[in-house]
């Protein structure tokens, strides 16, 4: 018995349960994705990318750039419909056990990596086990991973401990890259020089890294899927500046920018330009929220009264209208809107009242004139740096600054930024824009997580927020295959969170990508820009 897969919202669970139940599961490409015009050879397409990636595979990272620009040459098992719906990449097909407790994947057969040695189930099972250590969200993810077997050159055998609800759809390349043994054998994965000249299976081959500049890819002659990819170079530009990010899209120096990469001011009048277009579709394998996060470390923020002072003094309306221009949607705890079974929209939230955040601080000791003038006390407020978070601490520095809290803003390129939060720890608080991705265990878990709490990690638990509790729903859930109990621990997860106030989430924007309408079939899928963008092709002025 064979389990197929469909286009409807809910398949993605039901594709998990017939498989389990069947013990097999064929996949073949959905028909979704069938080209509607024969795509053109040849020709150079630019990308934006903001902020410039601190690495460029995404084998022991997570930053969002690292995500967009590590599929073009590290590849995945497989990928995903728009349904998230998994189809071939790597592996051609699998089966999944009855108990959930075995995943076989067969692997597509004459592959090889850029420098010519071929790819392997011993790729594989070596990727799979950097993941397990390294990487932020894989150290969850990979957890119950208890063995991985390679029977031949393309078999790979998964033997997990305990069941993992979510694995079949964990498996993207910006999610869990496939790098290659020979170049990973030794070392530590996060340090590897590969991570920044990477040596890939996929339609493109890495040539230079300009730092402060740019990218160039080239294309893979040896590409496994026939006669892809069409275009015969990737650039991928870094432009800091969102005045130049915006000229560079409309003059056509780019012809694609994911990520919303220009300001939302900008966003009405770009729209009504007649050679761009917007996609929104592609953002579905990751749903981004911005968050303010304590440093629990701090011995003011350990005071729980001081964490609600905070979120009293936010008025988060209008953190949306003016930090954001309205493009955003309010958020009440760590999961996003889109994971709709997961959200809880009505959890409990401190109201925006001046008066009752004075008292807490009062009463936690933190009187006016405590910090010199009329400053009860003085927190570095670190920002992810990007428009959006540079936005949302500028609007938080006056918001507190009514409650007496003078708030100093640390700016800092992505990597000092990335040390100062999660190895330095030298920050109070920290706006983080982090992805819930497509299941809250994989996306979620790891910045609430005690265990994932790791000098050094990033993306990580970097409140180092500990809670006995919340480790235990977390842990639960991250096994449970019945999915209303799984969903009740995380409604409940949800709840400790809005109480102990470890972060305050504040908005998930709208993300969207601005391209060039000559630039075809750039959105093929869940992980959009973020795919190996194979199938992209120029089309004639």
């Amino acid at each position: 018995m064979s389990a197929d897969i469909d286009s409807s919202p809910a398949s993605r669970r039901s594709f998990v349960l017939a498989a389990a139940a069947s013990g097999l599961s064929s996949i073949v490409p959905s028909v979704g994705w069938a080209q509607q015009e024969k795509p053109q050879k040849g020709g150079t397409l630019t990308l934006l990318l903001f902020p410039e990636p601190p690495t460029l595979t995404t084998i022991a990272h997570t930053a969002g750039s690292s995500v967009t620009i590590s599929g073009k040459v590290t590849e995945g098992l497989l990928t995903y419909d728009f349904n998230l719906n998994p189809q071939p990449q790597l592996a051609v097909s699998w089966t999944i056990s009855p108990d959930g407790l075995l995943y076989s994947f067969k692997l597509r057969q004459g592959v090889k990596w850029h420098d010519g040695k071929p790819f392997t189930s011993a790729d594989v099972a070596h990727s799979i086990a950097l993941l397990k250590e390294f990487h932020p969200r894989g150290r969850a993810t990979f957890a119950s991973v208890s063995e991985v077997q390679t029977p031949d050159a393309h078999t790979v055998v998964l033997k997990l401990s305990k069941p993992i609800p979510y694995l079949i759809t964990a498996l993207a390349a910006s999610e869990s890259p496939m790098v290659p043994k020979h170049l990973y054998s030794t070392g530590r994965a996060d340090a590897n020089p590969a991570n920044n000249a990477p040596v890939g299976t996929g339609p493109f081959v890495f040539k230079e890294w300009v730092r402060g500049s740019h990218v160039i890819y080239e294309r893979n002659p040896h590409y496994w899927d026939g006669d892809k990819p069409y275009i015969d170079r990737l650039i991928v530009r870094f432009i800091p500046d969102a005045a130049a990010r915006t000229a560079a899209i409309e003059s056509g120096q780019v012809q694609i920018a994911p990520s919303s990469p220009v300001p939302f001011s900008e966003v009405d009048r770009l729209r009504t330009k007649p050679g761009l277009s917007f996609e929104t579709r592609g953002y579905e394998y990751i749903n981004t929220v911005y968050r303010l996060e304590f440093n629990l470390e701090h011995e003011a923020l350990k005071d729980l009264r001081v964490r609600q002072a905070i979120a009293h003094a936010i008025q988060r309306e209008n953190l949306l209208k003016v930090a954001w221009y309205g493009q955003g949607r309010l958020t009440s705890g760590p999961v996003h809107p889109a994971l709709k079974k997961f959200y809880v929209p009505d959890l409990p939230q401190l109201p925006h009242d001046l008066k009752a955040a004075e008292k807490l601080l009062d009463d936690a000791g933190l009187r006016r004139g405590k910090a010199g003038g009329n400053w009860r006390i003085r927190l570095h407020l670190t920002p992810i740096p990007n428009e959006g978070g540079q936005r949302t601490a500028d609007f938080l520095k006056q918001a507190l600054g009514r409650i007496g809290i003078d708030v100093q803003i640390n700016g800092q390129d992505f990597a000092t930024y990335i040390k100062r939060v999660y190895t330095d720890r030298a920050f109070d608080l920290h706006v983080s824009a982090m992805s819930n991705t497509f299941d809250p265990t994989v996306g979620i878990q790891r910045l609430y997580w005690s265990k994932n709490f790791k000098r050094g990690l990033p993306f990580s638990n970097g409140a180092h927020y500990v809670s006995p509790e919340v480790d235990r729903l977390l842990e639960s859930a991250a096994v449970e295959v019945n999915e209303p109990q799984r969903i009740r621990d995380i409604a409940e997860f949800q709840k400790r969170i809005a109480l102990d106030l470890p972060d305050i989430t504040l908005v998930a924007p709208h993300i969207y990508t601005i391209v060039d309408k000559r630039v075809r079939n750039h959105t093929v899928g869940a992980d959009g820009v973020a795919g190996n963008l194979a199938s992209v092709w120029l089309a004639a002025s």
